[in-house]
């Protein structure tokens, strides 16, 4: 088994070696640089759906162009703004109303194969791991052995 091992490892290795692209040299100061670099990371990290994709040593985004960021910038902003006009208390209210109701996933989002924390949501009442059953609970209470010993 320790032979399939490394060998599966030795082939991604491989694999990772050929993907990856070698390093250009930096360009000298008084040359342009070329068309690519011209348009940014952000246009090299896209893929071929359009969709960004993070590259190993990819240059990261800059402070100002992170989505999370603005958002907590707008939301300090209009916080500013409604206290100032007094309604400071029922925009923080009403914000962790929607911060609550968009963290929450429908059944639909959960990825194939996973398990609801709730029991009764998944198959067969399926519990996951790490769950206080009330058989266990019970058992645990009267000191009992364990089921199968």
């Amino acid at each position: 088994m320790a032979a399939t091992v490394e060998r599966r490892l030795a082939e991604f290795r491989a694999a990772r070696r050929s993907a990856a692209a070698p390093p250009r040299p930096a360009e000298p100061p008084g040359k342009a640089a070329a068309p690519e670099a011209a348009e940014g990371p952000r246009a090299a990290a896209e893929g071929p759906g359009g969709g960004a994709q993070v590259r190993p040593g990819a240059a990261a985004a800059p402070v100002w162009a992170r989505p999370l960021l603005l958002k907590v910038l707008l939301w300090a902003v209009l916080l500013a703004l409604f206290v100032e006009l007094e309604l400071g208390l029922p925009y923080f209210v009403l914000s962790l109303l929607y911060w609550m109701y968009a963290g929450t996933r429908g059944p639909a989002e959960r990825r194939p194969g996973e398990l609801s924390a709730y029991s009764v949501f998944n198959p067969g009442c399926a519990a996951i791991a790490g769950t206080l059953t009330a058989e266990q609970l019970e058992r645990e209470l009267h000191y009992r052995p364990a089921a199968g010993s």
